[in-house]
């Protein structure tokens, strides 16, 4: 197994060319028959084959797996013609093996192209530097970025640590790394953030000896974190007497709560210095009616499902995804399973969160590709959260909590039910792939409109590529077929 770069110690993407380059690149000469190609290919175990010159070692030109579906396969070629008629010549990225690994990764975003042929003074091709050769590298800065978020001694460490993962991220994202992947690092890399910050004020503030956990709600609590987000976050403690049974141990908890309170709004003042704004809806662990026993959010919880308010059905798309962060995840573990064989007999509750998730649909028009929600505003656009990303997981949440399924996050939810469900292996994958092509379109917008919040989702179709409208409306058509079992299922 080859080694990635990764593996290699102290490797940047500062570090030269030359470093990141692990084997000797596999070449074909012009001549070349396309069945020979192949099979040099299969044997050497490689997604690529270099055409070059033989006198001159020049590379012109690249064959990949991408080339055999397009230009071989779904033309039926003939695999006795010369590899030279089927590669692809043009976009050919050249770079002196001198060259950062940086300006490789640069180039390739640039061009859209997955490859750099990397050559001496001469121009004689001596190694092949892959995507993911880059992405191996990133997944190692990701490491060092860790590393710095873990030595952290101060806030400003911090911020700059934010700073890194935005940057990092974002870098991912222009080389093409995957919507799951990349939220899912977002989250990881978030959450080593707020765990430092926790720690260090923990050290500025007497906390009570009890069992207590920071709670992080919706995107953060799914792991589906994008780069715009606010703080969802709350406490939960658990107190000597066990709260609620009596004025004593209500007083106990109360005083518990007024100790907790100044220590979860400095952490939030602190997150919302790291990049993380503040919830316009105060959904924080400062805000009181969040930092609470164990046995009050049993009771916060009960409310909701017994009265199916529409206040009470909000909460339960932004509540029932929470996940522990920091502390005592026994509380928090003891709180989801008592939640899920709580809700495995409300019947009713869920039948009432199905109607409330279906009174949004996909923007699908009749006559145009697409509708719109008449945003005076923003005209014109799509909000793919509202609209798209959240019918995905408002429905996997309720199918979830019917059958049982501890997982938080939305493409697990679905994996994890889909025997129960009945889905098909190809229906299954086109959801997953449904959402997270909206994610991916949530990500590559937001890139672009960093500054700017409030449109963070808003997208107008028409500035899309062909392709990319054609697989959005195809994932909304997926969201639509996942919103009709949930209409088939509740009798909607």
């Amino acid at each position: 197994m080859q080694p990635t770069a990764s593996d290699v110690p102290g490797l940047t993407l500062h570090s030269q060319l030359e470093a990141l380059i692990r084997r000797k690149p596999v070449t074909a000469s012009p001549e070349t028959s396309l069945r020979a190609a192949l099979q040099t290919m299969s044997e050497e175990r490689v997604g690529s084959i270099v055409i070059v010159e033989p006198e001159s070692g020049k590379p012109i030109g690249i064959f990949t797996l991408r080339d055999l579906l397009h230009r071989v396969a779904a033309k039926s070629c003939d695999l006795e013609q010369w590899i030279s008629a089927v590669m692809s010549d043009s976009g050919l990225v050249l770079l002196n093996w001198r060259a950062t690994v940086y300006q490789a990764a640069l180039l390739m975003a640039r061009h859209d192209v997955h490859h750099v042929m990397v050559v001496d003074a001469s121009g004689r091709l001596t190694g092949v530097v892959s995507q993911n050769d880059i992405y191996g590298l990133q997944r190692g800065e990701a490491k060092t970025i860790s590393g710095a978020i873990r030595n952290a001694r101060d806030m400003d460490a911090l911020i700059a640590a934010a700073g890194e993962i935005r940057r990092l991220t974002m870098q991912m994202l222009a080389d093409g790394s995957g919507a799951e992947s990349l939220t899912q690092l977002i989250s990881t890399l978030n959450d080593h953030l707020t765990v430092r910050v926790i720690e260090l004020a923990c050290v500025e503030f007497s906390l009570p000896e009890v069992d207590w956990c920071w709670l992080a709600f919706g995107s953060e609590g799914r792991f589906e974190q994008t780069f715009s987000t606010d703080q969802d976050n709350g406490i939960i403690f658990t107190s000597a007497g066990g709260a609620g049974v009596g004025r004593d141990d209500k007083a106990e908890t109360e005083a518990l709560r007024q100790v907790f309170l100044p220590f979860a709004a400095e952490v939030n003042q602190r997150l919302d210095a790291c990049g993380f704004r503040l919830c316009k809806g105060n959904i924080m662990a400062g805000n009181p009616e969040l930092c609470l026993s164990l046995e009050e959010w049993r009771g916060k919880f009960s409310g909701w499902m017994h009265v199916a308010s529409p206040q009470a059905l909000l909460n339960a798309t932004i509540f029932f995804d929470f996940r522990p962060i920091y502390g005592a995840e026994s509380i928090a573990d003891e709180l989801r399973d008592w939640l899920l064989s709580k809700c495995a007999g409300e019947k009713l509750f869920l039948r009432f969160m199905a109607e409330n998730a279906l009174q949004v649909g996909p923007p699908l028009g009749i006559i145009r590709d697409f509708g719109f929600d008449g945003s005076e505003k923003y005209p014109h656009t799509l909000d793919l959260k509202a609209c798209g990303s959240r019918l995905f997981v408002d429905a996997a949440r309720i199918i979830a909590l019917a059958y049982g399924v501890a997982h938080t996050g939305t493409a697990q939810r679905l994996r994890a039910v889909a025997a129960s469900m009945h889905f098909a292996k190809d229906d299954l994958a086109a959801m997953v792939d449904g959402f997270y092509f909206i994610q991916m379109l949530r990500l590559r917008h937001q890139q672009g409109n960093a500054t700017n919040p409030e449109s963070a989702n808003r997208i107008d179709p028409d500035m899309l590529n062909h392709l990319d409208r054609l697989i959005l409306k195809e994932a909304l058509k997926q969201a639509r077929k996942l919103q009709s079992k949930l209409r088939l299922d509740y009798q909607l």
